[in-house]
């Protein structure tokens, strides 16, 4: 009875210091949304005329942002901090790719989406979802949009949510990065991810 009891608490001393050794939970700046049931993916046509999924992109940790060409400051602020990140990144920048799906499809065009994102890193990518594909797409991510009439037809700006959407590198979402958090922030945290991912 005694040997039983001494096996026993041996054997629970040797679980809890297994316990004890395991790795922490990734520590993040961004919001940790790992095992959320939205924003899992899509499949939309992107400025060089590809059909194309977030699947795609396994391997490198995603960075996607919904926004549109014409909006006067949060979405080129977004691009330059992403454009940032990747050179903050050094060795790994490789491993990051940066998406950007228009919520104006009426006037981003693929060619002026093109332009766009040479501004910013030639290797980020732009979609263009149709005006039946976008209420999908933004319900999926529950993302906001709404047009706000100008002057003139044209000159309408779009209201929209303006954080982004971070994957790992086996293409889950693990993070809600708010806007203006800043290049360095988000760099860690992608940086993180490179070294938990298995």
């Amino acid at each position: 009875m005694f040997i039983f009891s001494r096996r026993l608490l041996l054997s629970s001393m040797a679980v809890l210091a297994l316990t004890a050794c395991s790795p922490d939970k990734p520590k993040f700046n961004g919001i940790d949304v790992t095992g959320a049931d939205y924003a899992k993916g899509f499949t939309l046509t992107d400025h060089n005329g590809q059909s194309r999924s977030l699947s795609d992109f396994k391997g490198k940790v995603v960075v996607l942002f919904f926004g549109y060409t014409q909006c006067p400051d949060v979405c080129p602020t977004s691009m330059t901090e992403l454009a940032e990140v990747k050179r903050l990144l050094g060795a790994d920048a490789d491993k990051l790719q940066g998406v950007f799906v228009t919520v104006d499809p009426a006037r981003d065009t693929i060619e002026l989406l093109k332009a766009y994102m040479a501004n910013f890193d030639p290797t980020f990518l732009a979609f263009v979802p149709t005006a039946d594909e976008l209420p999908v797409v933004a319900k999926q991510f529950k993302i906001y949009y709404k047009k706000v009439d100008g002057q003139t037809p044209t000159s309408y700006t779009m209201d929209h949510s303006a954080g982004s959407y971070v994957y790992d590198m086996q293409g889950n979402l693990r993070l809600y990065s708010r806007y203006g958090s800043g290049a360095k922030v988000l760099a860690q945290d992608i940086q993180t991810l490179l070294k938990t991912t298995p």
